[in-house]
């Protein structure tokens, strides 16, 4: 009877008890938390993998901004993952979505303050940290609220900086005080940081001339290690460059820069502090981001030829100016980066002025350029233009996105003859080319 037991036994077995370890790993990535828990029920296997360092390095806690019974518990599995499994995470994104009220923000700086704590006590191998859109300038943060989030996220950051990489704070939107004294505590008990990755973008409050305080000037020259730098045009000055080119030469590759109408925009930049930053970063591209400013008087001042520019977005919003005129940029302004440009990017209402010639002209200067994507005002022939250029070799796109607006509801016309120029590059278009062109009534 027992060597009968023996022989049906390995019969019996599942399949799931002899899976290696990399693909039981692998099924346990995919699932959620609390599937997770109930399969480290199943044996003293499954139990040994849940705590596997690689299912817990990356994280993204998201907290809902409007009060629900269905996210009542976001709040305390957060906390309960960071108690659990913490000590493994190497990346951590937090994302606080609109918050409704003062209740929430208060029960979320609670929250991140026991996070915030349990992390700096247990784990020493965060390398990423991301926490956007906080919006701390908004009436649901009283002002208690918001000085106890900076002082729990200050704190956290002191335990931390040392060997944090990347950092994110997009959208925070503080004073210029608090948004200093949350930097700094990067460079704690040292003169520098080693942050690689910073985006600071809508960092500060709207309005503010950050480019003229001593404080953040002196808080950017801690950074010693830049890669890549993401902030707004209200922070730019010729102090900034000589830092960035005194500090971080030697590894700085990406300036973003986002440059928004609300914004203060009107300090002059010297051309030869941008031309010493390019020749001592040889490595360096800068990206500009402009929302509704168009003008090309506006644009001239900040655009300096010394710059070398990579990418370009230019996005009014649907706003419309009769006054203005999109001609003198493209034909006088963006030319000017013609060997280094090689995205373009326009969402703007043009229907005073038809610039179809202007852009195709634009786009065949641009030897470089490999993404053009464009929402405006335009002939459905403009696109079989550039395609025919494509396929004459005068321009190198492998991007092509355009949304034509049209002044009529119905856009059966232009559908029709998109769909007859599809056709005709379809060889072209389905072996070279990310194609999405399509008619859309602006009214």
């Amino acid at each position: 009877m027992d060597e009968e037991s023996e022989l049906i036994q390995p019969e019996e077995q599942s399949c799931w008890a002899s899976l290696p370890d990399v693909c039981l790993r692998r099924v346990f990535w995919w699932l959620g938390d609390r599937d997770r828990s109930r399969a480290a029920l199943v044996c003293r296997k499954w139990n040994q993998m849940m705590y596997s360092a690689d299912l817990w390095r990356y994280r993204t806690i998201t907290f809902s901004g409007r009060p629900s019974r269905v996210h009542a518990s976001e709040f305390e599995s957060a906390l309960w993952y960071v108690k659990k499994f913490g000590r493994y995470l190497e990346r951590l994104e937090v994302k606080f979505l609109n918050p409704y009220n003062a209740v929430l923000t208060k029960k979320f700086q609670v929250t991140m303050r026991g996070l915030l704590s349990c992390l700096g006590k247990s784990n020493n191998r965060l390398k990423s940290l991301s926490i956007q859109h906080l919006e701390l300038d908004r009436l649901v943060w009283r002002n208690s609220i918001r000085s106890s989030f900076v002082r729990s996220l200050s704190f956290f950051l002191k335990k931390v900086g040392k060997h944090l990489d990347y950092l994110n704070l997009k959208g925070a939107r503080l004073t210029v005080e608090q948004g200093c004294h949350v930097l700094n505590s990067l460079s704690y008990m040292r003169n520098e940081t080693v942050i690689s990755e910073l985006n600071i973008e809508d960092y500060f409050s709207h309005h503010l001339a950050v480019y003229s305080s001593p404080q953040f000037k002196k808080t950017m020259s801690t950074f010693h290690n830049l890669v890549s730098l993401t902030l707004n045009y209200n922070c730019i000055s010729d102090e900034l460059l000589e830092d960035l080119c005194e500090n971080n030469a030697s590894t700085l590759w990406t300036i973003n820069i986002k440059c928004h109408i609300h914004d203060p925009h009107g300090q002059v930049i010297w051309g030869m502090s941008w031309a010493k930053l390019a020749r001592q970063a040889t490595n360096l591209r800068v990206n500009f981001f402009f929302e509704r400013i168009m003008k090309y008087e506006r644009l001239a001042r900040i655009l300096l030829r010394e710059i070398p520019i990579r990418s370009l977005s230019l996005r009014s919003c649907y706003f419309s100016d009769p006054d203005w005129s999109m001609r003198p940029t493209l034909t006088d302004l963006l030319p000017t980066f013609r060997h280094t440009l090689q995205k373009l990017t326009f969402e703007f209402n043009n229907n005073h002025e038809s610039l179809d010639e202007q852009l195709h002209v634009l786009i065949l200067s641009c030897r470089k350029l490999f993404y053009f994507k464009i929402w405006a005002f335009l002939d459905v022939r403009f696109v079989e233009q550039i395609l025919k250029s494509q396929e004459e070799g005068q321009c190198a796109l492998r991007t092509l996105k355009v949304r034509i607006y049209t002044n009529r509801y119905e856009t059966n016309e232009e559908d029709r003859t998109l769909r007859e120029i599809y056709r005709k590059y379809r060889k072209l278009i389905d072996s070279e080319l990310s194609y999405f062109v399509i008619a859309y009534p602006m009214m």
